[in-house]
């Protein structure tokens, strides 16, 4: 059976919403951030990256990087349709999870991480009071740009939503009105009526 180290909260969620739409037995094993534990020597020994979604496939192999795990388990389960069938569909698709991956998660982060990009006190604070900003503008291209329909690329779910919903759900957190967009507002509504949402947060995952 597969294996995903997860921690309540992080875009691991994502890849346990995707493994439940796959219909992808799997064990969730939480690493619990509130002690350290993606920094201590036995995750690290799993993912030196410390830090989380990790996959352990039946076969002992660790996938790491959350694109890469959606990705994989479209693979393994085609059945599943979660990448579109239309080239455009889904270039437009990944182009969504690489903007989540290399610039919305980034802007989120600068609220809590801010130790990897600097080392001031007065540094980390200027980055924190940013973020507010930095996500508004994320969400402004998230409802203009990502949003096709109901879901990314239309009415039916891909590998990019998972990913957008709980990115998304960030945002309120960061500082974000979200009565400023209603696409958003509508897609995390829908997301939350899914089964798979449903059984994550059964799981206490998400």
């Amino acid at each position: 059976m597969l294996k995903l180290y997860y921690a309540t909260g992080t875009i691991a969620v994502a890849v346990a919403i995707t493994l439940e739409e796959a219909g992808l037995a799997y064990d969730p094993i939480k690493v619990d951030f509130a002690t350290g534990a993606q920094t201590k020597p036995d995750y690290l020994a799993l993912n030196p990256k410390g830090r989380v979604p990790a996959l352990v496939t039946a076969k002992g192999t660790i996938l790491t990087e959350t694109g890469a795990l959606l990705d994989y388990i479209a693979t393994v389960q085609p059945d599943a349709a979660l990448v579109p069938q239309d080239a455009e569909d889904a270039a437009h698709m990944r182009s969504v999870m690489y903007y989540l991956a290399s610039t919305m998660h980034v802007a989120h982060a600068h609220k809590m991480r801010g130790s990897r990009w600097a080392d001031q006190q007065s540094s980390f604070d200027d980055m924190t009071a940013k973020v507010p900003e930095t996500m508004t503008a994320c969400a402004e291209y998230v409802e203009t740009e990502c949003l096709r329909g109901d879901f990314t690329t239309g009415k039916a779910l891909t590998l990019a939503d998972p990913y957008l919903f709980v990115v998304c759900n960030w945002l309120k957190g960061d500082g974000v009105s979200l009565s400023d967009f209603p696409k958003i507002t509508a897609f995390l509504s829908r997301m939350e009526t899914r089964d798979s949402v449903k059984a994550v947060r059964v799981k206490g995952i998400l």
